[in-house]
């Protein structure tokens, strides 16, 4: 009796740590989103003369090319306002 109980405890509790184990895995590998950078950080990252504005000399990547979408007033910078108002890039597709 003794040994039939302490298998069902074993198999019960194994079950249970490989049922918990497999949904913690799964979730596991579920990608984040990565939120777009504020304008601040930004700034942080690509202003080098630190003037508060970005100009296409210092941006990189995708505002390098929709620069001139972005620079509405077009004096050669990007600032907090444009940077707010400018199209949202689009998702890349899941393959």
């Amino acid at each position: 009796m003794k040994s039939s109980t302490i298998k069902s405890i074993v198999i019960v509790f194994g079950l249970t740590l490989f049922i918990s184990t497999s949904s913690f895995g799964q979730s596991g590998n579920k990608q984040e989103r990565k939120k777009p950078p504020t304008f601040s950080e930004l700034i942080k990252q690509m202003d080098t003369n630190e003037d508060g504005k970005l100009s296409k000399e210092e941006v990189k990547g995708p505002l390098k090319d929709e620069f001139s979408t972005i620079d509405t007033d077009e004096d050669g910078f990007i600032s907090e306002k444009e940077f707010e108002k400018a199209p949202k890039p689009k998702r890349r597709e899941r393959k």
